[in-house]
């Protein structure tokens, strides 16, 4: 049944919908403070969250920014780009593997994309996971900084009430009606010529990054409230 396009659309909607709610009704605050002030000069940027994590990050996005997501081509991906782009942003499909990065099930062309989106002054967002590694990045995304000269913005976004999926990404439903945590460390800059030493360890870094900040963004949800 998932593979009905009617039923694609129609859970597409329907989660896009469920997603504003829960923006709408969640009182968020951000680390730092002055996010957007931050992050817009560097833009285009390439934002990374980890997969599971992933379902409020197109609500992040301002209406006056130009954002393209990258989205499996499987059919539950096709829920996704549906709901992604009835909240202004675009799509991208595709995937990448462990091994080589964007070079699975039209990763190459996704790849290509996503340098050509960048090159167009579009930001890209993409979850770091390697397909079904939770919590590991892969060396994709920084290669696509490398080639892009774009800088890599780490997100996390979490909310008080949720409900954490027993999956392989621990997938995160957030409820409406609590609040809200946006966390975006430093950019991470990938030179042109960095060697694959260097390359493994600016992944290590984004993993770090994606680690610290989802820690914190908790942090400040579940922290106890002053009365």
């Amino acid at each position: 049944m998932l593979r009905s396009s009617w039923l694609q659309r129609a859970l597409g909607l329907l989660a896009a919908e469920y997603l504003r709610l829960v923006w709408l009704t969640n009182k968020f605050s951000y680390d730092p403070p002055d996010v957007h002030d931050q992050v817009e000069p560097r833009m285009p940027a390439i934002f990374a969250f980890w997969h599971g994590q992933h379902l409020l990050a197109t609500n992040a996005s301002k209406p006056s920014y130009k954002v393209k997501m990258l989205v499996s081509r499987h059919h539950d991906g096709e829920v996704n780009a549906i709901a992604a782009e009835r909240l202004g942003v675009g799509t991208i499909r595709g995937s990448g593997n462990h091994a080589s990065g964007f070079v699975h099930k039209g990763g190459v062309a996704a790849f290509q994309a996503m340098l050509d989106a960048l090159n167009e002054g579009y930001s890209v967002a993409l979850s770091a996971d390697v397909p079904k590694v939770s919590r590991i990045a892969g060396l994709g995304i920084i290669k696509l900084a490398q080639a892009s000269g774009r800088p890599i913005h780490a997100i996390a976004i979490a909310t008080h009430w949720r409900i954490v999926l027993d999956n392989w990404d621990r997938s995160t439903i957030n409820l409406p009606f609590s609040r809200g945590a946006g966390v975006v460390p430093e950019p991470l800059h990938v030179p042109a010529d960095i060697d694959d030493a260097g390359l493994e360890a600016a992944r290590q870094e984004l993993e770090n990054r994606l680690n610290a900040a989802t820690r914190r963004a908790y942090e400040i949800v579940d922290q106890p409230q002053l009365r």
